[in-house]
């Protein structure tokens, strides 16, 4: 698996949109990292339904899973690792014109 594609910035709590291409050649596209309150982490490709919950579209064992955070991880650097950022120093939201996609 590799990193196709990332597109870093902060948009609220996300820090990167991502796509990933596996080894057979698909590419899956839609990941995101995000900033929680116990540090970031990889959210997968979702669609908001009709009753305005988001569910995951695209789903991995634990496994696959922790190999595309460690990847993500890389692609992104190490700053958002260490970045520090906690709930009460979250960057200014962007309007619905700054957002990538």
């Amino acid at each position: 698996m590799q990193i196709e594609r990332i597109n870093k910035g902060q948009w609220g709590k996300i820090r990167a949109f991502f796509d990933l291409r596996t080894s057979e050649g698909l590419v899956v596209k839609g990941f995101k990292i995000v900033e929680g309150t116990s540090g970031p982490f990889v959210g997968m490709p979702s669609q908001k339904s009709n009753d305005g919950q988001y569910y995951d579209t695209v789903v991995a064992d634990a496994e696959v899973k922790d190999e595309i955070t460690r990847l993500a991880m890389e692609a992104y650097g190490s700053d958002i690792v260490q970045s520090g950022l906690g709930p009460s120093e979250e960057p200014p939201v962007l309007g619905d014109d700054d957002i990538p996609f």
